[in-house]
């Protein structure tokens, strides 16, 4: 004798859904410069790194790899401030650098300061995103929030503006 319908329908269907792939997780990142966004699973790495770029500037970098082509960077950069031996020389560098800023900030140079630029094709890497911050503490805040949900594999959404620090869902 043949099993009713009821059950054997409802057999199939419990195994059609368990068989299912489950919903990925995903990490966002909203920044001034734009919106990275990827499938926890698909993240194969995350690191972090400083470097002196031909000695005038300070590079803190966050490099996020995947299991695809792209790679994801997000970075700080900090002028090295040259220091004087002696203390009135040093009051001298820091008032110059004081002119500089002001300079930069009067002739609205300070935004090309603050993006992510690239000299073609010294600078242009194929599969790269790049973001540019405007601290090392939003790099350890974009790096914990990433390294949070993937250990979790916790759906998570940070926003970072200029000038904060950054806010998390």
């Amino acid at each position: 004798m043949a099993p009713p319908l009821k059950p054997v329908l409802l057999s199939a269907l419990l195994l059609a859904l368990a068989n299912l792939p489950a919903q990925a997780a995903f990490w966002r990142c909203e920044l001034p410069g734009g919106v990275y966004m990827v499938s926890l699973p698909a993240v194969s790495s995350v690191s972090t790194h400083e470097y002196v770029v031909d000695g005038a500037v300070r590079v803190t970098e966050l490099t996020i790899g995947t299991n695809s082509a792209v790679v994801a960077r997000f970075y700080y950069l900090e002028p090295m401030v040259p220091k004087s031996p002696v203390g009135f020389g040093q009051s001298l560098l820091d008032k110059a650098q004081e002119k500089a800023q002001e300079a930069s900030t009067r002739t609205e140079t300070e935004e090309v300061w603050k993006k992510v630029v690239k000299n073609y094709p010294l600078t242009t890497h194929a599969h790269t995103v790049e973001y540019r911050l405007d601290s090392t503490d939003q790099i350890k805040k974009v790096q914990k929030s990433l390294e949070d949900a993937w250990r979790k594999n916790q759906e998570t959404f940070l926003k970072i503006s200029s000038g904060d620090s950054g806010s998390e869902q």
